[in-house]
């Protein structure tokens, strides 16, 4: 029963993490406008995403364009797209085999194929989790480095935008869900130590103890 308890506890902290990491990738807010020194004016904030930038102006309207070309696009965002996309796709796989391999469905009648089905799914969870941790964790570190290179006019510099903590959590929730799944689908049938029968380890012998004579 406990185990049962942990593997849906797992996957429910891997669907969240799928969720976020779903808005992580549409979402365009990673990078926003930074203020810096006396630029206090917001009148417009700019937000850049993966497939869009949009400009969000004091009156309350908000335009998005779309990227037009992907080759004009930074390497690291590149391999941001491609990873995040990667990754939901590898949620999906995971989702539908955690699904089928959790103890509480029918959908597999052979109990040690859905121990190996749920312990792939915890498997591609974490998998899924590194590679959304990866370009969030990349693209933080350009910015940050951007932001203090005195090289970089105050114009392009950005901030951390709400996109990068939510991959945060996103990655860790998927971490953390998918090693309680695999956690909790142990093989059934497999002892954790070894049996030994209750019977002697060594026969008796068939003649009573052997008599020693004397000789003159």
């Amino acid at each position: 029963m406990a185990t049962t308890g942990m593997q849906l506890f797992g996957l429910v902290l891997s669907i969240m993490g799928w969720v976020g990491g779903f808005l992580v990738c549409t979402l365009p807010m990673w990078r926003v406008t930074a203020f810096i020194g006396n630029n206090i004016v917001t009148a417009q904030i700019t937000w850049e995403g993966l497939w869009m930038n949009c400009i969000w102006q004091s009156t309350g309207e908000i335009q998005c364009k779309v990227y037009d070309s992907l080759l004009a696009l930074p390497s690291d965002m590149k391999a941001a797209r491609g990873l995040t996309v990667l990754a939901l796709l590898i949620c999906t796989l995971a989702l539908t085999l955690g699904v089928l391999g959790v103890k509480c469905t029918e959908c597999v009648g052979l109990p040690s194929l859905k121990a190996r089905l749920a312990r792939v799914s915890g498997v591609l969870f974490v998998i899924a989790g590194f590679l959304i941790l990866v370009p969030v964790c990349w693209t933080a570190h350009s910015i940050i480095r951007d932001f203090y290179d005195p090289y970089v006019a105050a114009p392009h510099k950005r901030e951390l935008g709400p996109a990068l903590y939510l991959g945060w959590g996103g990655s860790a929730l998927l971490l953390i869900g998918g090693s309680l799944l695999y956690a909790g689908s142990n093989p059934p049938g497999i002892p954790s130590s070894p049996t030994f029968s209750s019977g002697e380890s060594s026969p008796r012998r068939a003649g009573g103890p052997a008599q020693v004579k004397g000789y003159v």
